[in-house]
């Protein structure tokens, strides 16, 4: 059986696309602006060029605002916010991170402040956290992609999976790095008709447990795995640049992650915190998320090229309570089976 790949990706914190002050040195009323500029970190697992993209437009919107951002997959984050916690301050003003029970967890234990944003309105209200800790940014479906090579049809449904024409051909993401795969593993593991048994006969078919969902992706782009669990966005991509995949949106329901987005309590910039994640669900913002291939959580936004509409995709809700206080468990016993 093979064994899930635990490589890390490198954490750096990097200045994304900062405005500069143009004024000459003589300038009394250009270095007063320039000693006026205000910085605010974003922490995030967004892919690099969607959130230089993201801050780029809100350095635009905001001017004599510069952005900083530490990007890594979701549990290096939660790792390094764990370890500044203990130290005695997060160094961060925002998360924007893959799965809601993350921010559940961070916002029972105090390191969420509430939001003070107004787009909120705008939103569904499943997106929206009913204590205002958190709002969702964007719909982020978890799928079958299959190489169009090799496959005529891709596996209608996760219960196809564990069936023998598959073994040894499927690839997926770990959920100890992608908190999106975290996800997904306690929803599996609560869902009815899936469960721990589901769980164990996808394990015994031998899938590849690639870090995350990128490499996943360029698996079944490349041909190296024939069927990948993956989310939508990446596949899509692929496909539009003229790689051999296609997307499948499982008959049995379909898990997504809402990539959150929350104002940590230990920020000295409240305002501008708040000013950043109500800009990522302004409808420029989801028209942004739309144009990254992402499916957005306001109508009035549209949707990607080729991507279906919500109300044609089977999403699960489970209860996000119940997922997030058994997330743990369902990745500890799916990384068990793994041995």
């Amino acid at each position: 059986m093979k064994k899930r790949l635990n490589i890390l990706a490198p954490m750096l914190l990097i200045p994304a696309l900062g405005l500069t002050a143009c004024a000459g040195s003589g300038d009394p009323a250009g270095a007063a602006d320039a000693s006026e500029t205000k910085t605010l970190t974003v922490y995030t697992s967004e892919p690099q060029a969607k959130i230089d993209q993201i801050v780029e437009a809100f350095e635009k919107a905001n001017d004599g605002t510069n952005v900083e951002v530490f990007r890594a997959a979701t549990g290096e984050l939660k790792t390094r916010i764990a370890t500044e916690k203990q130290s005695g301050k997060i160094s961060a003003d925002v998360i924007l991170a893959a799965d809601v029970p993350t921010f559940e967890t961070y916002a029972a234990e105090g390191t969420l402040a509430k939001l003070d944003i107004s787009n909120a309105a705008e939103l569904d209200k499943k997106f929206v956290d009913e204590e205002g800790f958190w709002v969702g940014t964007r719909i982020i479906p978890t799928i079958i992609a299959y190489n169009t090579g090799a496959l005529t049809e891709g596996p209608a449904s996760w219960a196809a999976l564990t069936e023998e024409t598959y073994k040894s051909k499927i690839a997926m993401p770990n959920p100890d790095v992608s908190g999106a795969a975290a996800f997904n593993t306690a929803v599996w593991f609560q869902e009815a008709g899936l469960g721990q048994d589901w769980l164990e006969k996808l394990v015994a078919n031998e899938p590849t447990v690639l870090e995350s969902n990128g490499p996943v992706g360029q698996a079944v782009a490349e041909g190296s795995s024939e069927v990948g669990i993956v989310v939508d966005y990446v596949a899509r991509e692929l496909a539009a640049k003229g790689s051999p995949i296609a997307v499948g949106y499982p008959s049995d329901g379909v898990p997504y992650v809402s990539q959150p987005a929350g104002v940590f309590a230990d920020s000295v910039n409240q305002e501008l915190a708040n000013d950043f994640v109500d800009f990522l669900v302004s409808k420029e913002g989801q028209e942004l998320a739309v144009e990254q291939s992402y499916l957005p959580v306001r109508e009035d936004a549209g949707v990607p090229e080729g991507a279906p509409a919500l109300s044609e995709i089977n999403l699960l809700d489970p209860d996000q309570e119940k997922i997030a206080a058994g997330q743990t468990e369902a990745v500890d016993f799916f990384n068990s089976l793994l041995k």
